[in-house]
């Protein structure tokens, strides 16, 4: 009897030769998993490496059935999840970092480089990269119990603006009150915010660092004299943004990770203005070590610093020194700039914690700032701050510099709503707002590199 004149058996048979194909099927996967399994772990170990190539960069083939090669994908969480995976128990606190990483289309397609920029202005607290810092620094107060929640201690910090905004706002959240000390000469918006934030805020004239009356140095003093003026227990704190070791420890314990995470470890530059100097440290110590330990070639980092700040000097010369300092043309007594939050003439402790990491430096005027930020309004709908404006003119002159396809991580700092009435007014004065820019080398000034 044939197997086409009894269905049962010709079924049998068929199951009997699927079932003997399986097991073949399956034996030369197994032969094939342990090259995919290496391979996979050596992509985790090597987050820089060539994707799905062999050590010559030629693309291999899957061993089974010589056609595209098979992706292995993680989906293990190696960091804690995001704010926006659950519910966030830690209150505002618990917003803070995983800020996107997004490119900047214009900057991209004008250079040839890809150019990608921290959102730091979505932090979720004070809406700054300040938001790290902050936290950093009251929670390593509270371990050294210098601090202690709702028994009326007050955080103080001399500041322009957006670390006492940050301050200001995890101080009601921990258990605090906050005292903010700032030059008068900072825009409205950011004191304004300090004091609905219920901050107490002076506002005090421009000084050097050598004068009492500076705005850190009054902080510094208003926090010794807490004691004497409270009569309930209550203690007074002054942060030091510029010289706690904490400061550029938050930004290597957490943007430099989260930098490092989302680029799959394809950094070849990274661009930061420095005001206290904790970014840029904190960054460039987290990012080079990833790279030797990856035996990558190292990531370039470059200090973006406005005119009238000495760090461009220090950098390039190895002195401190800003050409507005010469006699008789000084304008004002701190950065010659309307840049706010970077620059400075001094070298904090922050700063030179990082300061042989720093590779180069990029001077930016103010009008190089004010035709970046409108040029980033209308070509990417970006409306940000001073110091944003800075890094990303920095980060078009550094990524010129490297070969076309290279990858530069810039940050973005703040919003331009905190910088209306000073620097964005500026920009309408150059009549900016009326003007339509083209060519984003002639805009800048910069020369095209070959």
């Amino acid at each position: 009897m044939s197997l086409s004149d009894h269905p049962k058996a010709y079924g049998t048979a068929a199951l009997v030769a699927a079932f003997a194909a399986g097991i073949l099927v399956t034996l030369g996967f197994k032969d094939a998993y342990p090259e995919l399994e290496s391979r996979f772990q050596e992509k985790r170990r090597r987050p820089g490496g060539p994707r799905g190539k062999g050590p010559s960069g030629q693309r291999r083939r899957s061993s089974i059935f010589w056609g595209t090669p098979v992706t292995l994908e993680d989906h293990e969480q190696d960091s804690p999840p995001r704010p926006c995976d659950g519910i966030v128990e830690d209150g505002i606190a618990g917003c803070i970092g995983h800020t996107p990483l997004l490119k900047i289309r214009s900057l991209s397609e004008a250079t040839g480089r890809t150019i990608l920029a921290k959102a730091e202005f979505l932090n979720g607290a004070g809406n700054s990269p300040k938001d790290r810092v902050a936290l950093g620094i009251l929670r390593d107060a509270e371990k050294r119990g210098l601090l202690t929640p709702h028994r009326g201690d007050t955080i103080y910090e001399g500041t322009v603006g957006s670390t006492g905004i940050s301050l200001a706002t995890l101080a009601r959240a921990m258990g605090y009150r906050a005292h903010i000390c700032m030059p008068d000469d900072q825009s409205h918006e950011k004191s304004d915010l300090l004091l609905h934030l219920g901050a107490a805020v002076e506002r005090v004239p421009v000084a050097p660092i050598t004068s009492p009356g500076h705005f850190v140095n009054l902080a510094r003093r208003r926090a010794a004299e807490h004691a004497a003026a409270h009569d309930d227990g209550s203690r007074g704190f002054f942060a030091d943004q510029f010289e706690s070791a904490a400061n550029w420890q938050a930004h290597a314990a957490t943007t430099g990770p989260e930098i490092w995470q989302q680029t799959g470890g394809r950094v070849d530059a990274f661009v930061a203005g420095a005001g206290t100097g904790g970014t840029i440290a904190g960054v460039a110590r987290y990012l080079k070590q990833q790279a030797a330990a990856a035996a990558e070639e190292s990531v370039r980092v470059v200090l973006a610093d406005p005119q009238g700040s000495g760090l461009y000097n220090k950098v390039k010369h190895g002195v401190m020194y800003a050409p507005t300092e010469r006699e008789g043309t000084r304008r004002r007594q701190q950065v010659d700039s309307m840049v706010e939050g970077v620059g400075v003439n001094r070298v904090t402790a922050n700063f030179e914690a990082g300061r042989e990491l720093v590779d180069d430096a990029v001077k930016v005027t103010d009008e190089q700032a004010c035709r970046m930020a409108r040029w980033l309004v209308e070509r990417d709908g970006l409306f940000l701050g001073s110091s944003s404006a800075v890094n990303c003119v920095a980060a078009v002159a550094a990524a010129t510099a490297l070969p076309p396809g290279s990858v530069v991580v810039t940050v973005l700092c703040d919003a331009g709503t905190r910088h209306l009435s000073k620097f964005w007014k500026h920009v309408k004065e150059l009549g900016l707002e009326e003007h339509e820019a083209t060519d984003l080398f002639a805009e800048l000034g910069l020369e095209r590199q070959p």
